[in-house]
């Protein structure tokens, strides 16, 4: 009887083990290959040149640029999606009702084309646009958006964030409404007041929904390319270049297939590094204040 469900669970999750291996596992090894050969892209032949990529690598500009702008990024974009997140969870769950309206409504930037949402954008702030006019007809202010190394970054940053913004929700959401009523009820007998409220009980219950969604954001923040391509193009001077964008650049412009796989090898190793990193500093952070 065990045997039969155990063949039966290994019947149903051969789907996912099919897709993850043909999907993930196979590239995962044929780039880990590619990556000590000097393949262009194009010649059926190439030869092996052992970890002579990886030590250029470390050298060129390009992921150089890639490595710190992750991190540049990151110090914008996660403090940003994290408070809109979670300013949209604790309206909408104040809400009387229609939340799930609500909800699907800040859900669907999440749907939306990175594609399109990058290109409206990118109307939106150039130099014959009303917005831009009006700035400098009226205020004197005339600003190159995607011509600044911060505010690109910062353009950049916004769009995700407002593209993760109600996905985030939906989890802080699910975690607010997990939290019972009777615990504020006791800390108003216990004369907790109002403002004291949401620090001394909504964020110590809502910590594993915050862990999730700082997770999922800090994670997000090493696979950026549609709007840094579509907007600046890594650009200007390496400041929006990331990682996605320089493995592009180098397998696709330079042709430099074997070149591209070692980058992105160091890309998922730096990856890997800073979630698990990043994944005790939270751990320790939520064991220190009691919330685990």
């Amino acid at each position: 009887m065990e045997k039969n469900n155990n063949r039966l669970g290994w019947l149903f999750a051969s789907p996912y083990l099919i897709f993850s291996t043909v999907f993930f596992l196979g590239p995962l090894i044929w780039s880990l290959y590619l990556s000590f050969t000097n393949w262009d892209l194009i010649s059926p032949t190439y030869d092996f040149v052992g970890f002579k990529n990886f030590t250029k690598a470390l050298g060129t500009p390009g992921v150089k640029s890639a490595f710190w702008v992750t991190y540049k990024f990151m110090i914008i974009f996660v403090p940003i999606v994290t408070a809109m997140s979670l300013f949209v969870a604790v309206i909408v769950k104040g809400l009387p009702k229609l939340k799930t309206v609500f909800l699907i409504g800040f859900f669907l930037p999440y749907l939306s084309s990175g594609v399109v949402a990058s290109l409206i954008v990118k109307g939106f702030l150039s130099h014959t646009s009303p917005v831009q006019t009006f700035l400098r007809e009226r205020l004197g202010l005339d600003i190159d958006w995607l011509g600044g190394s911060f505010s690109a970054l910062f353009v950049v940053a916004m769009i995700m964030a407002w593209k993760f913004t109600g996905y985030y929700a939906l989890i802080l959401t699910s975690g607010l409404e997990s939290i019972d009523q009777e615990v504020y009820e006791a800390a108003a007998i216990d004369g907790v007041k109002d403002s004291q409220r949401f620090w001394k009980i909504t964020l110590p219950l809502l910590y594993p929904a915050i862990y999730t969604t700082l997770i999922l954001s800090f994670g997000a923040t090493f696979g950026i390319f549609t709007e840094v391509y579509q907007l600046t193009g890594g650009g200007p001077n390496y400041a929006t270049n990331t990682w996605q964008m320089e493995i592009y650049s180098q397998a696709f412009k330079n042709l430099q297939a074997g070149y591209a796989s070692a980058i992105a090898i160091m890309a998922a190793v730096a990856t890997f590094i800073s979630i698990f990193v990043i994944r005790k500093i939270l751990e320790m952070w939520g064991k220190r204040n009691g919330w685990v």
